[in-house]
């Protein structure tokens, strides 16, 4: 009896081992994975800085795998584990690794405050499936070194904590909050957590749309912030912006820059730990502003971990510009057209009505049937005018109307150029004959190399005898056709015996 009860009691045994062995997955032969680090050394972490924690998994087997999952072994390490534990899990993934390929999965580890000076063994067990879905699984083991907290930390740690009591060492904690500078933006604050360090937001730059803010346009401004604390989050947040007063009187003085919405306040439920954030508001800049930069105060009110109230200043340095505004006079032409090889005189008065001051100005005379010419101006104060006056020489007959274009170009402040164009007619004709004929005697002066001067005197003496010849010959035959009239009269008038 006792030996039927042992042999059922061992059979029960067997059927129970069975069972279990067939719930457990098939391993799969001939697959497997090895975990390396990618130099093969100890790698060294700092006190409070984050740092990355990289794995080569390379696939030495002969066959392909997949869902490949890698984590550190937490639970069975406890107090060992020298890392935060800031996340619920810390899996990474590879979705398939080739026979003979590897891949990488990467781990952001912060050390612990109390983990101190030393060497810890950092665990990992990985997981994969074969082709045939069978399990591949297994763990490595790796050395990491950890730092002591640094002794400035540490005197800090004790020193600060009654900082918000003490008069002027309060204010020393200030001070050493401040002083970041990023294109204008300068971080101060005060405050302490409960750990006995403040958490410092910072203004890291900011951006606006568009890029170029012009006066009496809206544009949005965007401000980029972070949490420099690696341990403390920020919350409760509260942003002022402040904008400088422009204007001479109590009519025209107002902030530079005005929020669309109406209200100059950002509210931000927080930062995480060294994490990053931007906020956004809407603007429009007064329309009178001169071109330059101008600054806005931001100020900031947020709480620590511990509901522990800071504040913070930081300003901004936003460039405006001014759109250049001028207007021309209308254009004295002398004369209306001109022949071939003559000039006319054309003048006009430019008027800078805009803010800003234009450099460089000079204007350029184009067209088809003139020489093109060009009139420097020089500088143009806002609000002041100045006269452009060109000679323009006729170059060929007009076929049309004889438009001519001018174009004003003038630079602003950083070196720009910018144009302006205005057109009017001027007709250009044929030389007259004389003109021709004096063209002609000159270049056949020039080409056989004769004194000109002497030539052109003589010509001009020749045509006054030959005037003066035609003159006095009109003025002999007319002499002669008034003595003729009078005789005529006489022959016609009545006789001496008919008087009587």
């Amino acid at each position: 009896m006792k030996r039927m009860s042992k042999w059922l009691a061992r059979v029960c045994i067997a059927v129970l081992l069975l069972g279990t062995i067939g719930a457990v997955p098939a391993r799969a032969a001939g697959a497997s994975l090895k975990l390396e680090t990618p130099d093969n050394k100890v790698q060294t972490y700092k006190y409070q800085e984050p740092q990355d924690f990289v794995l080569n998994i390379t696939n030495t087997g002969d066959t392909e795998l997949k869902d490949i999952k890698v984590s550190p072994k937490l639970k069975k390490q406890g107090d060992k584990w020298p890392f935060k534990t800031e996340y619920q899990s810390y899996e990474e993934t590879l979705p398939s690794l080739s026979e003979g390929d590897t891949g990488n999965v990467k781990f952001t580890f912060t050390q612990r405050d109390d983990a101190g000076d030393g060497r810890y063994q950092l665990t990992f067990a990985y997981t994969a499936l074969s082709e045939d879905n069978k399990l591949v699984e297994g763990e490595q083991s790796f050395y990491v070194n950890t730092t002591a907290k640094p002794q400035e930390k540490q005197e800090e740690k004790s020193d600060s904590g009654s900082a918000d009591s003490r008069g002027n060492d309060g204010a020393e904690l200030l001070a050493d909050a401040g002083g970041f500078d990023n294109g204008g933006a300068v971080y101060s604050g005060g405050g302490s957590s409960g750990n006995g360090s403040v958490p410092r937001v910072i203004v890291t730059g900011f951006t606006t749309n568009p890029a170029e803010v012009k006066a009496g346009s809206d544009f949005t401004l965007t401000i980029h912030l972070k949490n420099t604390s690696k341990q403390t989050k920020v919350s409760n947040m509260l942003f002022d912006l402040q904008a400088p007063t422009e204007g001479n009187d109590e009519q025209t003085s107002a902030p530079a820059f005005l929020p669309t919405s109406g209200s100059n306040s950002i509210y931000l439920d927080g930062i995480a730990a060294n994490g990053t954030a931007d906020i956004s508001m809407q603007l429009n800049a007064k329309a009178d502003l001169v071109q330059k930069p101008y600054g806005i105060n931001l100020s900031m009110k947020y709480e620590d971990s511990q509901a522990s109230q800071i504040e913070a200043e930081a300003s901004l340095s936003i460039p405006v510009k001014q759109n250049a505004r001028f207007e021309f006079s209308e254009f004295e032409i002398t004369p209306e057209s001109v022949e071939v090889g003559s000039e006319a005189n054309v003048s006009c008065n430019i008027y800078n009505l805009g803010r800003i001051k234009l450099y460089n100005v000079k204007a350029i005379f184009e067209g088809d049937d003139i020489e093109k010419e060009e009139v420097f101006l020089g500088n143009l104060e806002p609000g002041s005018s100045t006269a452009i006056d060109a000679m323009l020489e006729g170059k060929k007959v007009s076929e049309g109307e004889g438009k001519v274009k001018m174009t004003l170009s003038y630079e602003d402040e950083a070196g720009g150029v910018s144009t302006a164009e205005e057109s009017f007619n001027l007709l250009v004709t044929e030389a007259s004959a004389d003109d021709v004929m004096m063209e002609g005697m000159m270049e056949e002066a020039e080409g056989s190399k004769l004194p000109i001067l002497p030539i052109v005197i003589a010509v001009l003496v020749v045509i006054g005898i030959a005037v003066g010849v035609v003159l006095k010959k009109k003025k002999k035959a007319r002499g002669l056709l008034e003595e003729e009239e009078g005789l005529l009269d006489e022959l016609d008038g009545p006789s001496e015996d008919e008087q009587q």
